[in-house]
């Protein structure tokens, strides 16, 4: 089932997190301290919206990496009930699409929730205080439609934000596959 972004609120501060990567490493919040712009962005490799953009968003993140944007991907979906989402899958995702970042594993689904996490993909977009400058969809591009998948929103965002500018509402929100929770852990509230 779709569903869409909760649209956190606009200025809350980019949530905690360390997590083990595909290859093995950890990786915290603290790891892209340094660059101006962050982009958290919760995909999967099953679900069909992300598979539209996948590509297109490989190629965005690797060429507005040299202004300045830092990516990290992380995956928490339930691999059990989803073993199209385990590591070995996302490795074949990321060769797929180009990923050039970070894919981040987050079993438990702490982060998920910390980020208010509700569908991939679903995208968060930090400025250099790290404080919530954009969420919503990375382009028009849907499973169902003929629109090129561009990053034309991401896009427009990233670059209000390297240039120290405020990304203005409204921002269409994301839309895709629901989060996988593990039964009896979803989130209690969407409301924030």
């Amino acid at each position: 089932m779709a569903l869409e972004s909760l649209m956190v609120q606009l200025g809350t501060p980019a949530p905690d997190f360390t997590l083990p990567s595909l290859t093995g490493e950890a990786v915290s919040l603290d790891n892209f301290q340094s660059e101006p712009a962050l982009l958290v962005a919760f995909l999967s490799n099953h679900c069909p919206y992300v598979r539209r953009i996948e590509q297109a968003l490989g190629a965005l993140t690797a060429e507005l990496h040299a202004r300045g944007l830092a990516t990290v991907a992380i995956s928490s979906n339930d691999v059990r009930n989803y073993p199209d989402d385990d590591a070995e899958h996302l490795r074949e995702q990321v060769l797929r699409a180009g990923f050039t970042f970070p894919y981040l594993i987050d079993e438990s689904q702490d982060v998920a929730r910390a980020y208010h996490a509700a569908c991939t993909p679903d995208l968060f977009l930090y400025d250099a205080d790290r404080k919530l400058a954009y969420r919503g969809e990375f382009d028009a591009a849907r499973p169902r439609n003929e629109i090129p998948s561009d990053g034309a929103s991401l896009r427009r965002a990233v670059e209000l934000v390297l240039a120290n500018q405020p990304v203005p509402e409204p921002h269409t929100p994301s839309i895709g596959c629901g989060l996988k929770w593990k039964p009896g852990t979803e989130p209690r509230s969407t409301i924030l």
